[in-house]
């Protein structure tokens, strides 16, 4: 069998003389969805943002590609392909499609030999490969229009594209179903079987069972900041997940 794409082993976080997580630890596959379940405060958040370079952990080691791993910030995980789409999407609603996916990264051409000023055609055409890449039918017209003016679930499209431009070997979806129309919600199923068919890792994050059972091979479940169960999708069903949820 492979090396997993990340391991954790033994995670503890504190906040104070709060554990927030303790001895967590989970691995994931090139190529595998795993689904991470677990009630309010269960330590979703935390775990994910430990992995992201949010967060310092306080005991415990993180392996990414085979190596241990110590990201003092999210730009150093990113650069190493790790790339986290929260519920919020981090878009800037007044800027178009190109300009969301190169946020903070901008490509900058020459005006009159020596100034610098923003390439947004070079954006806007690079965007719109990775949107063709992942099978994401977006109007024309919308591509130079600010990304408000999109629906919900292209406006998701428009995150997870981003993450692919720039090489992420794992994405982490903080609910990424959540407040979308059940035709929407279809749509970013259907992307995460492409990412996943294209060798990406992916930690999934969903208070949704439907959801969960549709796209995932794992499911990890988180109860109080511990580890409370690990399933092969085909071997459990929503009774037994929920049960793992609240120690039942």
């Amino acid at each position: 069998m492979s090396e997993p794409l990340l391991q954790i082993s033994g995670l503890t976080k504190r906040f104070g003389g709060v554990t927030a997580l303790s001895d967590v630890g989970l691995t994931v596959a090139r190529g595998e969805v795993l689904a991470l379940a677990g009630d309010n405060g269960a330590g979703k958040s935390t775990l994910i943002k430990a992995i992201a370079g949010v967060h310092s952990r306080d005991e415990g080691e993180i392996r990414f590609k085979g190596q241990p791993v110590d990201f003092a910030t999210p730009s150093d995980a990113r650069a190493a392909g790790i790339e986290t789409i929260y519920q919020d999407l981090a878009l800037a609603d007044n800027l178009d499609i190109g300009a969301n996916v190169f946020l903070g990264r901008e490509r900058f051409t020459k005006f009159l030999g020596f100034l610098p000023r923003l390439d947004r055609e070079t954006m806007r055409r690079e965007s719109e490969k990775v949107l063709e890449q992942l099978e994401i039918d977006i109007e024309t017209r919308k591509l130079t229009q600010p990304v408000r003016n999109l629906s919900g679930g292209q406006r998701q499209a428009v995150a997870i594209g981003r993450a692919i431009y720039w090489k992420a070997e794992l994405l982490i979806m903080d609910e990424p179903t959540a407040a979308l129309g059940v035709p929407e919600q279809r749509k970013v199923m259907e992307l995460i079987q492409r990412l996943k068919a294209q060798g990406v890792a992916i930690i999934f994050i969903s208070h949704n069972l439907h959801d969960i059972f549709a796209v995932s091979d794992r499911i990890l479940v988180l109860r109080r900041g511990r580890n409370a169960g690990e399933r092969a999708i085909g071997a459990t069903n929503g009774d037994e997940v929920v049960k793992m949820m609240v120690g039942g």
